[in-house]
């Protein structure tokens, strides 16, 4: 049985398998976004903790979702565009994916299933729903779509 996140895959915006592996090793937040949401601007944040912490350390891996309202509707090079464009941003950001439902990427099956959300529900809700992600790649903690980055900080500072 799956204990963590190396064994997955995922492509990168053009469309090149990406093994989870070569994050082996560094505190990761894995992020579901999207370009038209009213929590869009938590880019910010989410850059601000790739820019606090050392490259070696830490990362943000964000994972577009067009689920919640249509709210990410563009291509992968569009929103790559819209990143960097609008918050500079300089995590990788991955192919556009399903995070719920029968599509849902494997990741995100895993991670809803390893760290259930309010109620105990597994269901990703909502764009920006967070999960942190130890050293060893174990899930250890999810945080709601309104969970701002910056109230996330302790607790990744306490795992690096």
């Amino acid at each position: 049985m799956t204990k963590n996140i190396y064994q997955f895959t995922c492509n990168d915006t053009k469309g090149n398998e990406v093994s989870l592996s070569e994050y082996q090793g560094k505190v990761l937040l894995i992020v579901n976004t999207a370009s038209q949401c009213g929590f869009t601007p938590q880019y910010e944040g989410l850059e601000k903790l790739q820019n606090t912490y050392p490259e070696e350390s830490f990362c943000v891996l964000a994972f577009p979702c067009n689920q919640f309202g249509g709210q990410e509707p563009g291509s992968n090079e569009e929103i790559v565009e819209f990143c960097k464009l609008n918050y500079r941003n300089t995590f990788p950001v991955f192919s556009k994916i399903e995070v719920k439902g029968n599509d849902a990427h494997p990741l995100f099956a895993f991670l809803t299933n390893e760290k259930k959300g309010l109620l105990g529900t597994g269901a990703i809700k909502w764009n920006f729903t967070k999960f942190l992600i130890n050293r060893e790649g174990e899930p250890v903690n999810r945080y709601a779509p309104s969970t701002t980055p910056d109230k996330i900080r302790s607790d990744i500072e306490a795992l690096i």
